[in-house]
């Protein structure tokens, strides 16, 4: 049987603009896994990772015309968005290439013996090495930033690992594009272009995760795919670490004296961080707890204000716009459920924004509301509006895990007064990053960011964005009684690399 051919769709017609490649057979996946695999020496020196990875960066940077046009064309997120997104892959390929140089992600460590110790201590050296092959699954809502040059593909590379990509559906011919533009910034290097291999299709994604060559996997998507992925990688004659981010619902929660300080703000801030890109971020808020009474009444008019002047927008393909729409229909049947300013369909291709409001009390025990604790991918969100504090906290009692936590405080809760701190107590269990006056949409490439949280939002206590993110793809390994002869340059005494290290129980930079 012939291969599925793999079509370029615009998601503003829904029409098909080219084929770009066909669906990866077992063997294909098979060829790119082992040509990934036999790359792993090319990558084994740092100076030539960091190189390779600058390289990327700036070919990258270079034919940013024709990228963000392919991008435009499959992803309708605009020529504006999608360069800032390109700068920001970028940007975080040559940070990543920095820390390569930096080399304190080796962890070094060097204990001489001790014979006064208890137990006697010998001569023991750590640091971290490489996986191996990492098998990266795209996003398709960052088509530069989660995807083909990602995050995953940047810090797995600077780790020293060679990736296969599994390409996203929604944007096949831009993933072509930038995998051919990293490999020619390989063969610059000496590396062979197979460091970064790319795969079509379903289940060419599947057998990837089961190559028993891949090392490790980063997933970027829904919680059924991801957790499908999860647990193949799991059932494997030898498991892998899978390193998903499935979804989030981003939990907000205003306090009754930040409402009557600024509720209007608070209303158009909201508005615009739940429709930011059509909704497709997935730091969207979409749950917010708002007090009953007069100021919240009046965070929810503003919030009414602004969403009800977003012009309808294009989501990534016409299967999440039916999601979309399913998904708010199903939720405004609810009992109780209002909606101010209606979700829906803005047209033909196009998405409404809205919100819908909920007494928070129908949140706080199990039943059908719990459809309303699940993320609904787009331009929506849920204003649960609370009686009191234990209501509230009732709320938030019952929420899984997740990306992000937002709570919005008045200048004295702020300032340590009230039940300030008790809150930001409360929403740490819940997320990796807890916001406090802020907006979670928005994550900035930083060595203090973390980019995950508590399951269902990821798969591991790992980020996906910073510097760390590198920690994913390493494992350590110590030697013990090794003639210095026999030691890699990293883990001997006179440190030839200039590496920091902790040497004898002190840090060395």
């Amino acid at each position: 049987m012939a291969a599925a051919p793999v079509w370029s769709v615009d998601p503003r017609t829904g029409k098909r603009r080219e084929q770009v490649a066909v669906e990866a057979t077992a063997q294909q996946v098979d060829a790119a896994v082992r040509a990934a695999h036999d790359a792993r020496r090319a990558l084994a020196g740092r100076t030539v990772r960091a190189a390779f990875l600058r390289t990327a960066a700036d070919r990258l940077a270079a034919a940013r015309d024709r990228l963000v046009e392919a991008a435009d064309a499959e992803t309708a997120l605009g020529p504006a968005r999608l360069t800032g997104e390109l700068a920001r892959t970028c940007y975080q390929l040559r940070a990543f290439a920095g820390i390569v140089d930096e080399g304190a992600f080796l962890d070094v460590v060097i204990d001489h013996p001790d014979d006064s110790a208890t137990p006697p201590v010998p001569d023991l050296r750590r640091y971290k090495v490489p996986l191996g092959v990492v098998a990266v699954y795209s996003a398709s809502n960052f088509p530069f930033a989660f995807s083909v040059a990602g995050g995953d593909t940047a810090s797995a590379l600077a780790a020293g690992c060679p990736v296969v990509v599994k390409a996203h559906p929604d944007h096949p011919a831009l993933s072509g594009l930038v995998a051919e533009v990293l490999r020619r910034a390989a063969e610059e290097h000496g590396v062979p272009a197979g460091v970064v291999g790319l795969v079509h299709g379903f289940e060419a994604g599947v057998e990837l995760v089961r190559h028993p060559l891949v090392a490790a996997a980063g997933f970027t998507g829904s919680v059924r795919g991801g957790r499908a992925l999860f647990d193949a990688a799991a059932a494997r004659p030898v498991p892998i670490p899978f390193h998903g981010e499935l979804g989030s619902l981003n939990p907000v929660l205003v306090t009754e004296a930040a409402a009557a300080e600024r509720a209007e703000q608070i209303g158009s801030g909201l508005a615009g961080s739940m429709t930011l890109g059509v909704g497709q971020f997935c730091v969207k808020p979409g749950l917010v707890l708002a007090p009953r009474g007069a100021a919240g009444d009046r965070l929810v008019k503003s919030l009414a204000e602004t969403v009800g002047g977003t012009e309808a927008g294009v989501l990534l393909d016409h299967r999440m716009r039916d999601d979309f729409l399913a998904g708010v229909a199903e939720r405004t049947a609810l009992d109780g459920v209002e909606s101010p300013v209606t979700p829906g369909a803005g047209g033909e291709h196009t998405v409404s924004a809205g919100f819908l409001t909920v007494p928070a009390r129908k949140l706080a025990e199990e039943g059908a509301y719990d459809l309303l604790l699940e993320e609904c991918f787009g331009p929506v969100t849920v204003v649960a509006r609370y009686a009191d504090e234990d209501e509230a906290t009732a709320v938030l009692s019952r929420l899984p895990g997740n990306l992000t936590a937002t709570v919005h405080l008045s200048a004295r809760e702020a300032a340590g007064e009230g039940r300030g701190p008790q809150l930001l107590a409360e929403l740490t269990p819940l997320a990796g990053r807890v916001l406090v006056n802020g907006w979670p949409t928005g994550v900035a490439v930083a060595p203090a960011q973390h980019h995950g949280g508590p399951y269902p939002a990821t798969t591991s206590t790992s980020t996906s964005v910073g510097g760390t993110a590198i920690e994913r793809w390493l494992r350590p390994v110590v030697y013990q009684g090794a003639p210095e002869a026999l030691l890699p340059p990293e883990l001997r005494d006179d440190n030839p690399l200039g590496l920091p290290r902790r040497f004898n129980g002190r840090l060395e930079r």
